[in-house]
């Protein structure tokens, strides 16, 4: 038997646990019944924000931007490429910090885009301005 891990579900927020054998599976969420690993970056408000980066047993990443931001608008489609491509290894979020300022505040965000990743709700990492794909990818598995 695997060791399970939770998963918070991004359409109710409830937290499930997931065998992490299973992950690749496609597992749907106990209370909704929607698939908990979409692929898909999350938008975070401070309503779901510490139950989604908090309670996930899988590292989140999140991406603090804005919409006037240039880069931040550079970077959006390589955020939602290696999504899609790490979704079973790293949950993936977006705070957009026009809207959500006492988040930005609380992390200290100075610039962006800013990403910072987290395990068990603590940040563990943190890297500012656009990457591509490739550099993405290399800062989440050295940093987790």
């Amino acid at each position: 038997m695997s060791e399970s891990i939770n998963v918070v579900c991004p359409h109710c927020n409830a937290v499930n646990r997931v065998p992490q054998a299973k992950l690749g599976a496609g597992p749907k969420c106990g209370k909704c019944k929607s698939p908990v690993l979409t692929g898909v970056p999350l938008d975070l408000t401070a309503a779901n924000f510490q139950q989604f980066v908090g309670r996930n047993g899988l590292p989140v990443v999140v991406d603090f931007w804005a919409s006037w931001c240039g880069p931040c608008k550079m970077m959006a489609p390589v955020f939602s490429q290696v999504a899609h491509e790490m979704a079973t290894q790293v949950r993936f979020a977006k705070v957009n910090t026009e809207q959500e300022q006492m988040i930005a505040a609380q992390y200290g965000i100075r610039s962006i885009p800013t990403l910072a990743l987290f395990s068990n709700g603590n940040e563990i990492s943190r890297q500012a301005g656009a990457l591509d794909a490739a550099s993405l990818k290399q800062w989440l598995q050295q940093s987790i």
